[in-house]
């Protein structure tokens, strides 16, 4: 930290992604990316915005957002599009979050809410999860002048709350934005998604992302769905700071993409598949698997300690997310779903680690 750092931000603890090491044969399997590549049309798209790199990005993202608006049944005036789904994220809290209205959010759940509390001066109302991981969502009722965020499914634990329950927060609390994150949704299974109840409030926001369910983490996509009034605030606060917040190429791609629903499909189901019969294997190995609804599966052992077992698969070019803190979870790993074949030579390794 340099001397001239300002003072109010000097302890900030910046998020800590998974591991991203470049090494050959590595197995990575930490930072629930999707394991297919993009759809057979993103890189042709890509290729025809090469010639208009010199001007700049359409300001009002229209092809992106009309295929966004497409695929989730809803306008194009319901969208808006972020660089990642944390970009959507950081807009929602400085628009409706500040010292008075602080931001409600699980104890055991996506590491990013807080990080961004601390960077933008918002107080945090933290609500610890049960015993078992679940959300109970009655905690959630009656938080006036208090912004909420339910990551849903949630992260790490991959647990699913139904539509009907985050409904009923909503409807308990009129006058608070509900920002419901759905990074994992398309892996829930049909229905799952609160998109449907941002047509009927005027008061929720749902949040996705290409990086997993659309094979695009490394174009840096995401959007967020809600009533226009919302989408204005969102818009106002963007056009503040960051007017081109997504490059020519990455809204190409993010188009081809979504279009592409045949694909989506297909490469979604096989990675259920995956994860039901991972699932089945790691617990015949001695592992509690918690009942996933996400690309990647939450399991716990007592055979070997959960930092051993991650240090040991480091160790052979598997990488998988160990979390120390908070103390709860410290007993755990998060195992991205990757292919059968990676999935194979994770068993494969757990087994002669277990031995």
């Amino acid at each position: 930290m340099s001397r001239f750092f300002t003072k109010t931000l000097a302890q900030l603890e910046p998020y800590t992604p998974g591991e991203q090491l470049k090494i050959p044969d590595l197995i990575k399997i930490n930072a629930n990316e999707n394991p297919y590549p993009p759809a057979p049309g993103v890189a042709q798209a890509v290729a025809g915005c090469v010639d208009g790199l010199r001007l700049y990005s359409d300001l009002t993202e229209a092809k992106l957002v009309a295929a966004i608006a497409k695929h989730c049944g809803v306008a194009p005036e319901n969208v808006v599009c972020g660089n990642g789904s944390d970009e959507n994220l950081l807009l929602a809290l400085r628009a409706f979050c500040d010292q008075t209205h602080p931001l409600a959010f699980a104890d055991i759940t996506y590491s990013f809410y807080p990080v961004l509390c601390d960077l933008l001066h918002i107080p945090q109302h933290i609500l610890p999860v049960e015993q078992d991981f679940t959300i109970d969502l009655t905690k959630y009722y009656g938080l006036s002048g208090e912004t909420i965020v339910i990551a849903n499914p949630n992260a790490p634990t991959s647990l699913l709350q139904p539509v009907a329950a985050i409904e009923e927060v909503v409807r308990r609390n009129p006058d608070s934005v509900v920002i419901v994150d759905e990074a994992y949704i398309d892996f829930a299974g049909a229905g799952a998604t609160c998109i449907p109840l941002t047509q009927k409030y005027d008061n929720v926001m749902v949040v996705q992302t290409f990086s997993k369910s659309h094979n695009l983490a490394g174009a840096r996509l995401g959007f967020a769905v809600a009533d226009p009034a919302l989408i204005a605030d969102m818009n106002r606060i963007k056009f503040s700071y960051s007017p081109y917040n997504i490059n020519s190429l990455s809204e190409a791609a993010g188009a081809a993409a979504m279009a592409d629903e045949a694909y989506f499909g297909k490469t979604t189901a096989a990675i259920l598949a995956t994860r039901t019969s991972t699932t089945a294997r790691l617990r015949s190995l001695g592992f509690t698997v918690l009942p996933s609804a996400t690309n990647f599966v939450f399991a716990s052992t007592d055979r070997m300690p959960a930092k051993e077992i991650f240090l040991k698969l480091r160790s052979r070019g598997i990488l998988i997310r160990y979390f120390s803190a908070p103390q709860r979870i410290d007993n755990w790993l998060r195992i991205t779903i990757g292919t059968d074949g990676q999935m194979d030579a994770l068993v494969a390794a757990l087994k002669e680690i277990l031995a």
